[in-house]
This record gives C-alpha cells, sequence and structure tokens, in this order.
C-alpha cells in the first residue's frame, strides 16, 4: 500500500490533485469556525446540547459548523435536498427528462437548476435557525442583523457548493461526498473519546461491532453480479471483427452511499419547516428524534426507495439492451431486445433489494445501540451507521478514482 501512494505521488498530476484536494478541504474546515456575524456561539452551543436530537444530526453533516453556527453552518445538505428535488422532478416533469437525454449540455442546465433551488433552500433554512434561536433566547439580533446572518449562512452554502463541484473537477472523488465525508471524519475524536469513558460493554464490543460493520460495508460495495455477454462476428466495412466473451458487472449496492444521504437530507428538512408552522412544532420534535421508532422505520423506508430511485437512474436495462444489440452482443440464452431488458431489469431487483435492506439496517443500528444496547450516543453516532456507511463508501469510491489514474499510467493498482 505503502509503495502504491508514492508511485501515486510521483505522477504530477495525481499529486496537483490531492493537494488542491487538501487545499478546499483546510479552507473547508477553517471556514467552520469562522462564526457568522453577530451570534453568540457559546450559547448557541449549550442550546443545541440540550436539546440533541435531529440537531446532533445536522450538526454532523455540518463538521460542527452547527454548534458554533459557522458561516458554513447549513453545509453542503440544502445541495443535497435540492439534488433529491430535481430528481424526483425528472420523472414527473417531461422537459426535465428532455434535458437528461440531450447528454452534456442538458445536465448542464439541470445542474443550473439545482443551483438555483439550493440558493432558495439555504436561504429559508437559514432563515428557520434564525428564527428558532431568536425565540429561544440564545440570538439576540435586529431586523438588519438577522437579515445579515442569513445572507452570510445562505453565501456559505453557495461557497461550499462551488467548493464542491471544483474537488470533482481538478481534485480526486466525488466533491460532496467528500466535503460530507470530512465533516463526518471531524466527530471521530469525540466518538472516540465517549467510547472510551463508557461501560465496560461499550468498551469491549463496540470496537468489534465496528469492526463487522466496516467488514460488511466492503464486502457489500464491493459485492457483484458478472452477467456474461457474447459478442458475434461482424462485417465492419472490408474487416471481418472477431467475436468474443466478456461480462457486464452488476453490482450488489450500484448506488453506493447516496441513499443514506439522501434519506438524511430530506429528514432534515421537516424541522425546519416546523420553525415557521409553531403548530406543527411539537409535532416534529417528538416524532423527528432520530431514536424514535417512527423516524428509524422512516429512514430504513426511505433508504430503500432511493437506493432503487437511484439505481434506475444510473443504469437504464432498455438503453443497455439496446446498446448490445446495435454493437452484436448478446446474453447466452436470452434473445436480444426486449426479453434481454427484462431480464437485466429482474436481475437488478433482486440483486437491489439486499442491497438496500443492508443499508437501511446499517443506517439504524447506532439508534438500536442507544436505546437497547445501553451505548453512549456521542460514539454510537459518530462511529456506527451513518457515519461508517458514508465514511467507508467515498473512500472506496476515492480508492477506485485513484486506481484508473494509476492504471492509465501503467503503475501496479492497490485494489485487488
Amino acid at each position: 500500500m505503502f509503495a502504491w501512494l508514492a508511485n501515486a505521488w510521483r505522477v504530477p498530476e495525481i499529486r496537483r490533485r490531492l493537494l488542491f484536494t487538501a487545499l478546499i478541504l483546510a479552507l473547508y474546515r477553517l471556514g467552520s469556525w469562522i462564526p457568522a456575524p453577530g451570534v453568540n456561539a457559546d450559547a448557541i452551543n449549550q442550546y443545541l446540547s440540550r436539546t440533541g436530537g435531529i440537531f446532533n444530526l445536522l450538526n454532523l453533516f455540518s463538521g460542527g459548523g452547527l454548534s458554533r453556527f459557522s458561516i458554513f453552518a447549513l453545509g453542503i445538505m440544502p445541495y443535497v435536498t435540492a439534488s433529491i428535488i430535481v430528481q424526483l422532478m425528472t420523472v414527473v416533469i417531461p422537459r426535465l427528462s428532455e434535458l437528461q437525454k440531450e447528454g452534456e449540455s442538458g445536465y448542464a442546465t439541470i445542474n443550473q437548476y439545482t443551483r438555483y433551488l439550493t440558493v432558495a433552500l439555504a436561504a429559508a433554512q437559514a432563515l428557520g435557525y434564525a428564527f428558532l434561536f431568536k425565540n429561544q433566547g440564545v440570538l439576540q439580533a435586529n431586523l438588519g442583523r438577522m437579515v445579515l446572518i442569513i445572507t452570510t449562512l445562505t453565501a456559505g452554502t453557495i461557497l461550499l457548493m462551488w467548493m464542491g463541484e471544483q474537488i470533482t473537477k481538478r481534485g480526486i472523488g466525488n466533491g460532496i461526498s467528500i466535503l460530507i465525508f470530512a465533516s463526518i471524519l471531524t466527530s471521530f475524536p469525540l466518538g472516540l473519546a465517549a467510547w472510551w469513558n463508557g461501560g465496560p460493554m461499550e468498551r469491549i464490543f463496540f470496537p468489534l461491532i465496528v469492526l463487522g460493520v466496516v467488514s460488511a460495508v466492503v464486502f457489500v460495495q464491493e459485492g457483484q453480479r458478472k452477467i456474461p455477454i457474447q459478442y458475434a462476428k461482424r462485417q465492419v466495412g472490408r474487416r471481418l471483427t472477431s467475436g468474443g466473451s466478456t461480462y457486464l458487472p452488476l453490482r450488489v449496492n450500484m448506488a453506493g452511499v447516496i441513499p443514506v444521504i439522501f434519506a438524511a437530507a430530506l429528514l432534515a428538512f421537516p424541522p425546519t419547516v416546523a420553525q415557521y408552522i409553531p403548530a406543527t412544532r411539537t409535532f416534529v420534535n417528538d416524532h423527528f428524534q432520530p431514536s424514535s421508532l417512527g423516524y428509524l422505520i422512516t429512514e430504513g423506508v426511505l433508504i430503500v426507495v432511493f437506493a432503487f430511485f437511484y439505481t434506475a437512474v444510473q443504469f437504464n436495462p432498455v438503453e443497455q439492451a439496446d446498446n448490445l444489440r446495435k454493437h452484436g452482443g448478446y446474453i447466452p440464452g436470452i434473445r436480444p431486445g426486449p426479453p434481454t431488458a427484462q431480464y437485466l431489469d429482474r436481475v437488478l431487483t433482486r440483486l437491489t433489494l439486499p442491497g438496500s435492506l443492508f443499508l437501511a439496517t446499517v443506517a439504524v443500528l447506532p439508534s438500536l445501540f442507544i436505546r437497547y444496547g445501553g451505548f453512549s450516543q456521542a460514539s454510537a453516532r459518530a462511529l456506527g451507521g451513518t457515519s461508517v456507511l458514508i465514511a467507508v463508501g467515498v473512500a472506496l469510491d476515492t480508492m477506485r478514482q485513484m486506481e484508473s489514474q494509476m492504471i492509465m499510467r501503467n503503475y501496479e493498482g492497490f485494489l485487488k
């Protein structure tokens, strides 16, 4: 592994990408410590520590920026929520569906719509936080100061969105996932401290549970079904191409950690809206606590639904079957065309179901440990479930990108 990392560092392009990613992450962490103008960060931190609940999860995804009410207090989650809404709208709005089929230009237009929606959601969420903290007496601000705070938080989210896009273009990995990954890593030291100060059962069994979860995540993320593909001989101009055999890899969890991020972002939306409607505030606070049974069931269902939805967005069996037919490929024992599409859809459904159920199970594990196992909330949130899923998934995706960069330069890879 160290030899592989040394080879990667010797490549100028990869070295520049790594340094650029590190620079962006350093700026992100610096911004998470700069408080918004005119706020009492200590008072807000004390209020959030007393309240807990969904705010602990929101604080986790903001890298601790919410507890300090920094310029990056909203984190990147408004952009994730906007992406969810836009992708869902592509199913019901024909115009967006047509844009998806236009290729790069269409995706650029959709991304622009997502950015506009991100600004609106960030402003609404910032307004909700400002009213909440003002009503609780932890934020003393007049109208002008409130406008300044809301503008600052919204601009912070826009800056994070731009930083994530820059990482994707000039750095290593998916920029949005890398920012969430960095946010989660900041909670690991507190989780380790809480684990060390926990009871004897937690000290003994929790590391074994974390190791088992990490191993299971890697096993499922790397698991795939290889569909055999046979190519017939074809006449191309004056040349006869020889047929051959290969395979089409279908992953057990083709959606990766995106369903978990989507579900967390969507469940964080109701508490924000409830700040505008006092009549629903009590209901939301009672039923949207991460440890409540209703919250866990809703989170699990959303993860399963988003896993199927995102897999359908990524892999279209009809298009894949049509491409195989155009290039003279077929699955042995399956007729080309619609029968191939039906076969791929059936196999993909059977693969996605256990993969999505696994994601849902691992995501709710920390709450089950807290509720029935007596584990501390800080250690279970930071070192298990959603945190481990996202951290391991993003790490694997980033390693794959670096692997492809190394293979192109004839270096031996690290992932086997």
